[in-house]
């Protein structure tokens, strides 16, 4: 007897977690964040699809990137975050987009917490970022 297949499962449907993440990713970078890190966490939970982990050096940079996350997530994608903790602590930010969740740490915080330690077990999705020479995007998913 064969199993009816989901019309839900197709390899061809673009996975919009991802290009969510990797704009996330991209726009930490153009603000100038460093150390960051996309872990894919799908098979690990199913609460939310990816994590990107993002080191910034001060409290102005770490609201700065969280705000051009916002307005690009918005703006490109139609996403309203569904919410935001540690904005005025500002020592670690955290959105939550639902399917995707941007932490954002200064140095200290980061390696206190560990997170791409404790979730060692999800797989780093490739991120090279902007690439400073040429100025131009090298993202390869």
């Amino acid at each position: 007897m064969a199993i009816a297949r989901s019309a839900r499962v197709t390899t061809s449907q673009p996975n919009r977690s991802l290009d969510r993440a990797l704009a996330a990713a991209r726009t930490a970078e153009l603000s100038r964040g460093r150390d960051i890190i996309i872990l894919d966490l799908r098979e690990l939970t199913s609460v939310f699809d990816y994590f990107v982990l993002v080191t910034g050096a001060s409290r102005r940079q770490l609201h700065a990137i969280s705000e051009e996350i916002d307005r690009v997530m918005q703006g490109e994608y139609g996403d309203r975050r569904l919410g935001r903790e540690g904005y005025q602590e500002s020592r670690w930010i955290l959105l939550d987009f639902g399917d995707i969740v941007v932490h954002m740490f200064d140095d200290e915080t980061r390696a206190y917490y560990g997170l791409e330690h404790l979730w060692s077990g999800a797989t780093r999705v490739p991120f090279e970022g902007v690439s400073p020479a040429a100025g131009a995007p090298t993202v390869r998913p």
